[in-house]
């Protein structure tokens, strides 16, 4: 018996309306906070955050130099944006960027130290512990978050930077607008080389994927929709080509778990390879040759079980590459040889198909760093969004999140 075909008694499991999301009326209906325009509105974010950030004081940031260490405070997306920097700054950046996702601070941050802390509602308490740490071990403080809240109130008595972010979605969908500041405190300590031109091309790229992903396209010709179909009633595995993609398979992870309430597999081909690969035979992998149909229709997943869905986040690299002292060229994201991180993408497609095992692939483009980024999260944003209303969830709404906030008081 089918589990995705609704029968009684067959794991429960909940079926995708497909039809729903070719219907725009339908869609607003199931959409009622409107998720949907606050992830298109990522490429207004990027510009709205980099003006607000260039009208913050960055001077007591920048008074005394180059820091010895970088700690990003925050949990979830806050969280994020310190992975974010520390995949954009590179192995080349002259000092260590940490993000750290747990109360306080680490034991060793001191005067020598830039601390970050960031919270799209500025009273996460792991951001507040941080900021009143920092405060008090006499690091230089940037704080990132809502306006008239406990956060700018700490930060305005350490005398340090504050960033506002309005908020206007819930931390999830306000991803841009959270990342931007943090990049250009890294900027103005000399850390990351992030031109005017990089943000407003990263937002002329999200302006145009939201038009491709919008509401009114068709499935057939709208990605977002597309890989949310792909994805339907499969247990999703999302792996990253090179540290960048890594950190845009693991934010696809997080969305899914909020907008969609799938649960995914994330992580970056390098890892997969030393033992995650193992998944595509396990039992939700591998299928028999008798199971194997060559005349299936590729979007047709109405098998006899749940099964694997591969989503590969390719990232080529930049164009502008350097060469290693063996003469090979290296990708900008790490040391490693950009022809070693195709041929690994390369290697495990070919494995999960000789498999059975589904795959959609998502390409980097552009021509920056975070442009690229930007190319790889924007789809798999929407994406997750129109899952969720496929199974009839709102995605805006997650009680799970609301109740487990009030149950710790945070």
């Amino acid at each position: 018996m089918n589990p995705l075909d609704g029968s009684a008694g067959v794991r429960g499991l909940r079926v995708a309306d497909h039809a729903l999301l070719d219907d725009q009326a339908a869609m607003e209906a199931a959409d009622p906070g409107q998720m949907l325009r606050a992830t298109a509105s990522a490429g207004a974010q990027v510009r709205e955050s980099a003006a607000l950030a260039a009208e913050a004081d960055f001077r007591p940031l920048i008074d005394e130099g180059r820091p010895r260490a970088v700690v990003v405070a925050g949990v979830g997306t806050a969280a994020r944006t310190g992975d974010v920097l520390e995949t954009v700054a590179g192995p080349r950046c002259p000092v260590p960027v940490l993000s750290h996702r747990s109360a306080g601070i680490p034991g060793w941050v001191g005067a020598a130290d830039v601390v970050i802390a960031v919270s799209a509602s500025g009273r996460s308490p792991e951001a507040l512990a941080a900021a009143e740490a920092a405060a008090r071990r006499g690091a230089r403080l940037v704080a990132i978050g809502a306006p008239d809240t406990e956060l700018q109130a700490m930060a305005e008595r350490a005398r340090a930077t504050f960033v506002p972010v309005p908020r206007r979605a819930p931390a999830r969908a306000s991803f841009w607008a959270l990342t931007i500041p943090v990049l250009l405190a890294a900027r103005h300590l000399g850390l990351v080389k992030i031109t005017e031109t990089d943000f407003a091309e990263t937002a002329i790229r999200l302006d145009a994927e939201a038009e491709r992903c919008r509401p009114a396209l068709e499935s057939f010709v709208n990605p977002g929709k597309t890989l949310a179909l792909d994805l339907a009633g499969s247990i999703p595995v999302l792996w990253g080509s090179s540290p960048l993609a890594t950190v845009a398979a693991r934010r696809f992870a997080d969305t899914l778990a909020a907008n969609a309430r799938y649960p995914a597999v994330a992580g970056g081909l390098g890892e997969a390879g030393r033992g995650r690969v193992g998944l595509l035979d396990g039992v939700y992998g591998a299928l028999s040759e008798a199971e194997r149909d060559i005349f299936a229709d590729p979007g047709d997943d109405d098998g006899p079980d749940v099964r694997l869905r591969l989503v590969l986040l390719r990232d080529g690299g930049l164009r502008e590459e350097h060469p290693t002292a063996d003469g090979v060229a290296a990708n900008d994201d790490g040391d490693e040889p950009a022809s070693v991180e195709e041929r690994r993408a390369d290697a495990v497609q070919q494995i999960a198909e000789q498999r059975g095992v589904r795959i959609s692939v998502v390409e980097a483009e552009g021509g920056s760093a975070l442009e690229r980024l930007a190319s790889l999260l924007a789809i798999p944003d929407f994406a997750s969004i129109y899952l969720g209303l496929a199974h009839g969830l709102d995605p805006m709404a997650v009680p799970a999140i609301s109740e487990l906030k009030e149950l710790t008081n945070s």
